[in-house]
């Protein structure tokens, strides 16, 4: 990943162990994706970051799943926040790699047990994920973090 500090807004910004602490504990992101027609997509995703990747289960016959097999290229934002002086986030982009059988049906795959067992934890309270043979991972290694935390401006 390249350099995650940022140009404008450096005084919001989250430091790496901020930033972790958010991903690890934040339950949805927006993944915008980009249409054969160039325009942008939106959806709403669960994830799991393991402090250098965000990966992203998909279903494999959804529009979003379509659209980054044509052109890896996305862009995801986690936020939170309802008033002004609450609000932080962070958007990472770069391009997405396809990882492990699609669509997933569990088969042993070892570059995905770490990011299974995270996923299945946050979401299900399970130690081993369960699998329905409609998703699949893709992982984000991003190369560009833009970040802010409103709540660094002591209620301004």
């Amino acid at each position: 990943m390249s350099d995650t500090r940022q140009r404008r807004g450096r005084r919001i910004m989250m430091s790496p162990a901020e930033l972790d602490e958010f991903l690890a504990t934040q339950r949805t992101c927006r993944i915008a994706t980009v249409s054969a027609d160039g325009t942008p997509h939106v959806s709403a995703l669960w994830f799991a970051w393991d402090g250098t990747s965000l990966w992203l289960y998909s279903v494999v016959r959804s529009r979003r799943w379509a659209q980054v097999r044509r052109d890896p290229r996305v862009a995801v934002v986690v936020d939170s926040g309802e008033e002004y002086g609450e609000l932080r986030g962070a958007e990472l982009s770069g391009r997405v790699e396809f990882m492990g059988e699609v669509p997933r049906r569990g088969g042993l795959c070892a570059e995905l047990d770490a990011a299974e067992a995270l996923f299945a934890r946050k979401y299900f309270g399970l130690e081993e994920l369960p699998h329905d043979g409609r998703h699949a991972w893709v992982r984000l290694a991003p190369e560009k973090i833009v970040s802010w935390d409103f709540r660094k401006l002591g209620g301004l």
